[in-house]
């Protein structure tokens, strides 16, 4: 879980980001479109695609790359993006079809006879040293999990949404697409509240997510990913703020020189998220006339 302080900070940011955002709908959008590549590039790197960013962005601009790919690549990242698209230019709600339809906008062309379905009788699927639920159950499970996160008991949305999230892909109910699609809908839960979507970082999935997704799986606790999309939906935040209010955005490395802070002390206040910096294409920026309270 997060302690009351970071719910805190949570409540303050969103309510100057619903402030910032008054007004401003064309410009978030603009933000979210100019995201998308990123969003995409680390949700496919996490299930290990070799794809850069510079690649993934040529291939949605319709170009193609320098180096070979194998055409699943090309796929995953065009499929993807389809996918967030549709998640912005629609937001539908969280329901089994919602799920259903965009798993079979994800897996067109690379896995047709799969895609937009969940995991039949026979059909069993295994992560490194864990089983997804017996298929037989599957649909029944998500629903379960859908009625969960519906319920009005008062629960603090992050633990909520961390929760789900936790719950899918324990489940695992899909053939192959069940973390990209998983990933797709904490963005969609966070929209539906009138926050901004979240990016997961594929750098450090073996020691801030996969992790978290084990602990679950073994304790039920969803605490280690609540407080990882604490600092996601943080870092959204401040970007979305920054770029809305701040005159310019700098690389933090050059913030830190002009205020005196020294390189490594910025970054670590960068990463938990007790300074207002957020992440541009993988590099730390913050808003440049951006000043610590004394």
């Amino acid at each position: 879980m997060i302690n009351a302080i970071t719910k805190t900070r949570i409540a303050s940011l969103s309510g100057r980001y619903r402030q910032a955002a008054c007004g401003n709908a064309d410009a978030l959008r603009q933000i979210a479109l100019a995201e998308l590549p990123e969003a995409v590039h680390q949700s496919n790197a996490i299930e290990n695609s070799t794809l850069t960013l510079a690649e993934t962005e040529r291939i949605l601009d319709g170009f193609t790359t320098e180096r070979s790919h194998d055409v699943r690549e090309v796929f995953e990242a065009v499929n993807l993006a389809r996918v967030t698209q549709d998640l912005l230019d629609t937001a539908p709600p969280l329901t089994v079809a919602t799920i259903l339809a965009w798993h079979r906008l994800l897996l067109a062309g690379i896995r047709d006879d799969a895609a937009g379905r969940f995991r039949r009788p026979g059909e069993w699927v295994r992560v490194g040293g864990h089983v997804g639920a017996n298929p037989e159950f599957v649909l029944g499970l998500v629903e379960d999990a859908l009625t969960a996160y519906a319920a009005t008991d008062g629960g603090y949305f992050l633990d909520k949404i961390a929760r789900f999230h936790c719950e899918f892909e324990i489940i695992h109910p899909f053939v192959d697409g069940n973390g990209r699609i998983g990933r797709v809908l904490i963005s969609q839960q966070l929209l539906a509240l009138g926050l901004p979507p979240v990016i997961v970082r594929a750098n450090t999935r073996q020691t801030d997510y996969y992790p978290l997704l084990a602990e679950y799986g073994r304790s039920d606790s969803h605490a280690g990913m609540t407080a990882l999309l604490a600092l996601l939906l943080q870092e959204s935040l401040h970007k979305r703020i920054s770029l809305l209010e701040s005159r310019r955005v700098v690389p933090l490395g050059r913030w830190a020189s002009a205020v005196g802070v020294r390189p490594n002390v910025a970054a670590n206040k960068a990463k938990r998220q007790t300074i207002p910096a957020f992440r541009l294409r993988g590099r730390w920026m913050i808003a440049e006339d951006w000043r610590p309270e004394s």
